[in-house]
Formats: C-alpha cells, sequence, structure tokens
C-alpha cells in the first residue's frame, strides 16, 4: 500500500504537531497517535544512518518551534516533516509509515510517532505556506513597494535565514557555494525589478 496518500479528515487533528515531551503536551502543538517511539533494536539501517538535525541534540520542540516562528510561516514539524519526504522519497513516492514510525530516532525535536496521515498532513501544509509566502514575496517585490536597495537588504536578511537553517540539518556550505547562491539570488531579482517595472509601464 502507497504511503503517498491525501490525508482524510480525520488528519486534520491527527497531524498536529508534537510537543517537548507528552506530559506537556497542549492544544494543538500535542500529537494525539499515542502510539509507542520504535523499539531500537526495530529501527531500519537508513533510519539509524540519518545525520540531518544532528546538531539539534538536546533541543525542545517549542524552542525550536518559538525560533521559527518568528522567522517564518512554518512550525518545527513542519520543517522537520518536510525535509525527512524529501530524503526518504523512493521511485514509488514518499515513505511516510517510516517517517511516521521512526519520527523520534530522525529528529531530536520530535519525541512522538505520527500515522502517514499526519505525516502526510504537515507536508502538505508546508507546501501551502511556502506558496503563500512566495505570493506574498513575489507580489511586494514586483509592486514597487520597495526600493532597488530596501529589496537587496531584504534579500539579505531572508537568504541568511535560509542559510541557518540548512546548515542546522547538516548542509556544509562553503564561502564560494554561500557567494554563488547570493550572486544568482540577486540577478534573478533584478531580473523581476526590471520586468516588473516594466510591466507597470505598459499597463499605465
Amino acid at each position: 500500500m502507497s504511503d503517498d496518500s491525501t490525508a482524510d479528515g480525520s488528519a486534520e487533528n491527527a497531524g498536529a504537531a508534537a510537543a517537548p515531551s507528552a506530559s506537556s503536551a497542549s492544544g494543538s502543538d500535542a500529537d494525539p497517535t499515542g502510539t509507542a517511539a520504535t523499539a531500537a533494536g526495530d529501527v531500519p539501517p537508513d533510519v539509524r544512518k540519518y545525520e540531518r538535525f544532528k546538531k539539534m541534540d538536546g533541543a525542545q520542540y517549542d524552542r525550536v518551534n518559538d525560533f521559527l516562528r518568528d522567522r517564518t510561516y512554518i512550525t518545527a514539524r513542519e520543517w522537520a516533516i518536510a525535509r525527512l519526504c524529501v530524503d526518504f522519497r523512493t521511485e514509488t513516492g514518499v515513505e511516510m509509515t517510516k517517517i511516521g514510525e521512526n519520527l523520534p530516532e530522525l529528529v531530536p525535536f520530535m519525541t512522538d510517532t505520527y500515522s502517514p496521515q499526519a505525516v502526510n498532513q504537515a507536508r502538505s501544509s508546508f507546501e501551502d505556506k511556502v506558496q503563500k509566502a512566495g505570493a506574498t514575496f513575489l507580489y511586494g517585490a514586483m509592486s514597487g513597494f520597495f526600493t532597488a536597495e530596501e529589496l537587496d537588504e531584504l534579500m539579505y536578511e531572508v537568504t541568511e535565514i535560509a542559510k541557518f537553517l540548512l546548515e542546522v540539518e547538516g548542509v556544509d556550505l562553503s564561502v564560494a557555494e554561500e557567494l554563488d547562491a547570493e550572486d544568482r539570488i540577486s540577478e534573478v531579482m533584478r531580473e523581476v525589478r526590471e520586468s516588473s517595472e516594466s510591466l507597470r509601464d505598459d499597463l499605465e
């Protein structure tokens, strides 16, 4: 049976974020699945070898969630599960059962297991937020609200946050790679500004 299926209505609640501990879970951040973590002897080899998020050993869900909430639209569970869905994708789809059953083993700040439907709901929520954030940003960039200098400063700030999240996941970016990424982003934004100005002139 494929795990890459659309979550049903019950997944809206089942996919609520995991809290730092079961005893302190409250509100929509509690995972209601109530399933126990996978026994160490039953952990698949690729789960045991998974190295992302190791820099966050000892981190608590609330701390991670607050950091993300202050700087992005996504929650800690959405961030973690979106990354896992990329890393555990096969030719037939995403291994959502494996992700859900081994979530505490894969991500240090996640303490409960998830159902496949809950994993799918978190991934879908991440994708929706990225699309809305992208539309909001592009509208701001294309609308003329920002000067070229203000937009460059904004791009620098958001790029720094994105790079930090990648580094926390375990991605090691060299200085050359960082500079190359910044140059490519700047070039794209220059093209967006120029095209937007031309479009606004045509519409006026």
